[in-house]
């Protein structure tokens, strides 16, 4: 494939309506790079994406994100969704592809490889925040659903005030984690107003089947996809990248550590960086030893 410009493109999906691009691709003895997050869309990998102006890259916007209009945005999403969405992109575009997941992009990923193995030669599954995967995991969905409670309680600013807590706490989740006191939304910089709206991507459509997802683990080593679990350096301890460990001691691997934490691929984008001059080259340094 020989594609020179940034392509946005849409594609029909049952109950919405999928925005994805399709840039570079200046090398035809590789396959495309698929760079995917969720519910981060595909402007979150805009600096990562420009790492490597050798390759076909693929992005989109998971359904209910950005330009990725669902039908209707009060359902809830769940990673066997997404996993369909993702294939169909990479039928369209002509697969297989090496892909780089991160966070719910990760958890997605894992799905698309399990139901989908011929459509992913290499996948980097970065930090996925499987809950249900931890020793302590009764715990940490209690965790969760409490972040849930938050936002269906307080809306935006107490969900996100609460998200933020609970993913950034570093080791097992105490017993009694979901009955403490919600953290102030003003203590985070969040707003302290409710709109009223529970449509939210994150809080609302995702947070829950994501994190409670179990992957097919027989699906997974019985696939033809070489997968690698990473992890940010700086991240340690935190709920998504001891899902990454989890999932490696299940399929019976090392995690590859990442530079950074568990954004470390942003450029600034979302207003939160990591360090992408370092991440991208280790990305690609994976990818490399991998391809073989």
């Amino acid at each position: 494939m020989t594609v020179t410009d940034s392509t946005a493109r849409t594609l029909e999906a049952p109950g919405a309506t999928i925005a994805y691009d399709v840039r570079g691709g200046t090398s035809n003895d590789q396959p495309p790079l698929f760079l995917l997050g969720s519910p981060m869309g595909a402007s979150g990998f805009a600096t990562l994406a420009g790492h490597f102006p050798d390759r076909t890259i693929i992005t989109y916007d998971p359904r209910g994100a950005e330009r990725s209009v669902k039908e209707d945005p009060a359902t809830e999403s769940d990673p066997g969704q997404h996993a369909d969405d993702i294939h169909r992109i990479i039928e369209a575009v002509g697969g297989p592809v090496d892909m780089f997941a991160s966070s719910g992009g990760a958890v997605n990923a894992l799905a698309l490889v399990a139901s989908h193995p011929d459509d992913v030669r290499i996948l980097i599954a970065h930090e996925p925040p499987l809950a249900a995967m931890l020793p302590d995991a009764e715990n940490a969905k209690a965790a969760v659903r409490a972040i849930s409670d938050s936002y269906q309680n307080g809306g935006f600013g107490a969900g996100m005030a609460h998200f933020i807590a609970i993913t950034s706490h570093r080791g097992e989740f105490p017993d009694d984690i979901a009955s403490q006191p919600a953290p102030d939304p003003s203590a985070f910089g969040m707003p302290t107003d409710d709109t009223g709206d529970r449509t939210d991507v994150m809080l609302s459509q995702n947070i829950i089947n994501t994190t409670h997802y179990e992957p097919d683990f027989d699906a997974l080593k019985g696939a033809s996809t070489t997968i690698v679990l990473a992890a940010g350096v700086e991240s340690e301890g935190e709920m998504a990248n001891r899902g990454a460990h989890a999932v490696a001691e299940r399929l019976g691997r090392e995690v590859v550590p990442f530079p950074s934490h568990h954004g470390g691929f942003l450029g600034g984008e979302y207003g939160w960086g990591g360090d992408c001059d370092a991440f991208a080259p280790k990305l690609r340094e994976v990818l490399e030893e991998n391809a073989g």
